[in-house]
């Protein structure tokens, strides 16, 4: 009987070594692939090396020298190492690592990234599409930093997370964001903020939305075409900031051409400050300042508190107002 017991041993050993093979096999020949076809459309896709390693119960990918770059978006990243680890008896629920230093390239800057530790954990659809089911990603210690610029952000902890909502479209997402201890540049916070009468940090920062797109995120959303926003549910958005406070809450719908309809309901303590850091961000023009601080202190006084605003934002025909006021053209909310 105990040989019978140590030959079944033994065969189970070989099968299991023989899966482990093939799925590693199967899965660097799949990046190596993916890579030749990303090179064919006219990215730069370079690395220095490739491994998958780890058995017995773990397939994890291991790429040195990364460099992508997608010429229809001039989005560009590279990192001295990235990793993705699976457990080889569930092989579609990956936790991708970062490097403590990585560069990203957008069209307009380029950022030097560090942190003490970035990762994130991915659960995808057992099938070709890989569509996400949930991911979340966290960082601690992160430090963003313009190449061309001054100064630095800091981020003491980063949490973003996406869960696919099941019961509603099969592209409907469920996001959250979390900052805490957002420092921004030194630069920045002199330009709107040039008396040093807030903190360094902020209070808090966060988001939690219901976003339904045009077609689920999977390998797709690399491969083709980012899926697109159609409707937006937030939830709550809120950023607090020493003794500024404004909070966000409502619904758009948004077009074929990336134009948002609808309200979001704003509330800000201390507007004016708020308005007076938002001119000099850069984000609202001086001279419709003075307009909007003349109709926005009438309705705030007819609300009975002249210091806190509770007033809708509305989206409509490619416009935005703030209460009757408008302001400026609606953004395009298209992701490239």
């Amino acid at each position: 009987m105990l040989r019978g017991l140590i030959g079944l041993m033994m065969v189970a050993a070989l099968a299991w070594s023989g899966y482990w093979f093939i799925i590693s096999s199967s899965l660097q020949q799949g990046f190596e692939d993916w890579f030749d076809a990303r090179r064919a459309e006219g990215w730069v896709a370079d690395y220095g090396a490739l491994g998958v390693q780890g058995f017995p119960n773990r397939i994890d990918t291991v790429i040195d020298d990364l460099d992508l770059a997608d010429p229809d978006t001039g989005l560009a990243w590279s990192a001295p190492r990235f990793q993705i680890n699976a457990l080889s008896y569930r092989p579609n629920h990956v936790i991708a690592v970062w490097p403590n230093s990585q560069r990203l390239a957008t069209p307009l800057e380029k950022y030097e990234i560090e942190s003490s530790d970035m990762r994130a954990s991915l659960v995808l659809a057992p099938d070709a599409q890989l569509q996400i089911d949930r991911t979340a990603l966290t960082a601690e210690t992160l430090v963003i930093r313009a190449l061309a610029g001054e100064g630095q952000t800091r981020i003491q902890a980063l949490r973003l997370a996406a869960e696919h909502v099941p019961i509603q479209n099969a592209a409907t997402y469920r996001l959250g964001l979390a900052a805490e201890g957002l420092v921004p540049s030194l630069p920045w916070r002199r330009t709107v903020d040039p008396d040093g009468s807030l903190p360094e940090s902020f209070d808090a920062v966060s988001a939690d939305m219901t976003v339904e797109f045009d077609k689920p995120w999977d390998r797709s959303a690399i491969e083709v075409a980012r899926p697109q926003p159609r409707q937006i549910t937030l939830k709550l958005a809120e950023a607090r900031w020493g003794r500024l406070e404004l909070q966000a809450a409502g619904e758009l719908s948004v077009d074929a051409q990336g134009l948002p309809t609808g309200e979001i309901t704003i509330k800000a303590r201390n507007w004016r400050e708020i308005l007076q850091v938002s001119v000099a961000a850069g984000a609202i023009s001086p001279g419709l300042a003075g307009a909007l601080e003349d109709g926005l202190s009438l309705l705030s006084q007819l609300s009975g508190n002249p210091n806190t605003l509770d007033i809708p934002l509305g989206f409509r025909n490619g416009r935005m107002l703030l209460g009757p006021v408008p302001i400026g053209p609606a953004p395009v909310l298209r992701l490239r």
